[in-house]
């Protein structure tokens, strides 16, 4: 398949704009990049794509999500709104992963990643819970992300929060998915899923920890808000992320997901472990939790990423989001640079991925990298390049100009019509479901008012 007539954005470590450029895919990889006119005299039996002037770029790489709440929109929390996060916890987010059964868990995963590939997002990192379907449950997952032909990883996430035997439950499901996702799948990795230091023990921790295999690395909320440090200095004397440096949560390749109320020698631990942070400002300023010091962290070389937590697949609502975010929370508009919101968007979400998915390069345009692109309508009227790209996708682009969306090498949606998924059947089997999950949702969200 050959792509021609494109405006190649590249990103990568040395970005550039590549006018009446073509590109060549070969299986899930890109095979060649180079003129127009050369690579269609080098391939003429290929299938063309024509990109029309259209840009052609990686598809989105979202660093931490959840499928899992989709059946939220809309829907009422009984009694008086939550007044913090911890009450939203009890009454939202927590009743309705119990409401979640097989089908629901299914599809709630298939109508987030319509969403992701209508949005050219093409990767996505996500923390599943539904504690009445846990065997098995990413299994579902994974099953509806290879029928979209999308890419990503999961992992459940553990907690003591609905007892032991759940508890352990979680555990089997973490360690069962990592050693099938680890066998062949070209589009699926696993991680160890954990919901927060808060919610789990010290004997929780360290099950966990022993049932994991060596080279796994842990998915966690951390310091999301005020309650996991004080939980934490209370279980331990210790905060959050030096309370789990004690169980050797922090690897190489684990995400620590938002941060927001960690410390500076928190902030360094997490930068000399390696470890992925991920910043999710629209999810932070809904749970009105605070604004993280993600200058702070990327200052002090702590690998942080860009993520949803499942409020929609669109990156680049969330690029707009943290870029404006901080200017306010911090009444200094020299905050959160647009060079910065990049780094973290395609520069770190894409060595992050890399993490699962290190035999090719990912989140870049060059021969061997993931076909994972897509083709954008956006015809700037002011010069775009390499140098200021950062603010035309901040001020410029839209998800709405999102055309075409390919995974490797496979087309899941062309000229806005997708191919893999079929919305309207998808919109509708959700739709049958949702007053089901919505009356056991609303006898949970009751009981934890009493």
């Amino acid at each position: 398949m050959l792509i021609v007539n494109a405006r190649l954005v590249t990103l990568g470590a040395q970005p550039d704009i590549l006018s009446d450029y073509a590109l060549l895919i070969d299986g899930g990889t890109i095979g060649a990049v180079g003129a127009t006119d050369e690579l269609k005299a080098r391939y003429p039996q290929a299938e063309i794509i024509d990109a029309r002037g259209q840009i052609v770029m990686p598809g989105g790489i979202c660093a931490h999500t959840h499928f899992y709440g989709a059946y939220a929109r809309g829907m009422a929390i009984p009694g008086e709104p939550p007044r913090d996060f911890p009450q939203i916890l009890q009454r939202l987010w927590w009743p309705l992963d119990k409401a979640l059964d097989v089908d629901s868990v299914r599809a709630s995963a298939l109508v987030c990643l319509v969403d992701a590939i209508k949005h050219g997002t093409t990767s996505l990192i996500d923390h599943h819970a539904s504690p009445a379907c846990i065997e098995g449950s990413l299994d579902i997952i994974g099953e509806a992300v290879d029928q979209a032909g999308l890419r990503a990883v999961l992992c459940y996430e553990v907690s003591d929060r609905d007892g032991p035997d759940k508890m352990r439950a979680g555990i089997a499901e973490n360690a069962r998915f990592l050693a099938a996702a680890a066998a062949d799948h070209p589009r699926l990795r696993g991680a160890f899923g954990l919901h927060a230091s808060m919610s789990l023990s010290d004997a929780s921790l360290r099950a966990c920890v022993d049932a994991a295999p060596g080279q796994a690395g842990f998915h966690i909320h951390v310091a999301e808000h005020e309650a996991d440090q004080s939980d934490s200095w209370r279980r331990s004397g210790l905060p959050v992320a030096q309370r789990l440096d004690r169980f050797g949560i922090w690897r190489d390749n684990s995400i620590a997901a938002h941060c927001v109320h960690i410390n500076e020698a928190e902030r360094d631990l997490l930068a000399r472990r390696g470890v992925w942070a991920s910043h999710q400002p629209r999810s932070n300023m809904n749970n009105g939790v605070g604004a993280a010091d993600i200058d702070g962290m990327l200052d002090a070389g702590l690998q942080l990423c860009l993520g949803t937590d499942g409020f929609s697949s669109n990156m680049w609502a969330e690029w707009k989001a943290a870029y404006l975010l901080h200017k306010l929370a911090n009444r200094d508009p020299r905050r959160a640079p647009g060079d910065q919101i990049a780094r973290m968007a395609w520069g770190n979400n894409a060595n992050l991925l890399r993490r699962f998915f290190p035999e090719m390069p990912i989140g870049e345009i060059c021969p061997g990298a993931a076909a994972d692109l897509i083709l954008v309508d956006y015809q700037p009227f002011t010069p775009m390049t390499a140098g200021n790209l950062p603010w035309h996708l901040l001020f410029g682009f839209e998800s709405s100009m999102v055309t075409t969306t390919i995974c490797a090498g496979q087309l899941l949606m062309r000229d806005r019509q997708l191919l893999t998924l079929d919305e309207n059947a998808i919109a509708a089997a959700a739709l049958d479901l949702a007053n089901g999950v919505w009356q056991r949702y609303s006898h949970y969200a009751k009981a934890s008012l009493a």
